[in-house]
């Protein structure tokens, strides 16, 4: 597996309707409507996304670059994802669940 760097995480990010690129605490973040709903971390070798715990119970199922986050974020549904062992299609199918997590109704079709 090729895994995926902090650019390509990127590209999927902000091909989501109204994406812009942040910065949050010094690292990259991903905002629909000025809510964070996508991170990169400091070092650029995870993302994070904000899901569901239903839903980041799903990924953690399938993919083993997926964890919870620390805390009380993880326990909320923020997952982070390891790029180097993250699957692309995997990575599009959660940043597209955590846009549509995020983005008013009126964004989404």
């Amino acid at each position: 597996m090729r895994g995926m760097t902090a650019d390509e995480f990127r590209e999927i990010a902000l091909a989501m309707p109204e994406a812009e690129e942040c910065s949050h605490m010094d690292h990259p973040d991903f905002r629909v409507s000025g809510k964070i709903y996508a991170t990169l971390g400091p070092d650029l070798t995870w993302g994070m996304a904000k899901l569901t715990p239903t839903q980041q119970q799903d990924f953690l199922r399938i993919d083993k670059s997926f964890a919870p986050a620390a805390g009380k974020w993880g326990e909320r549904g923020a997952t982070i994802i390891t790029l180097q062992y993250a699957d692309e299609d995997s990575v599009r199918s959660a940043l597209q669940l955590a846009w549509r997590n995020t983005a008013p109704k009126r964004l989404q079709t």
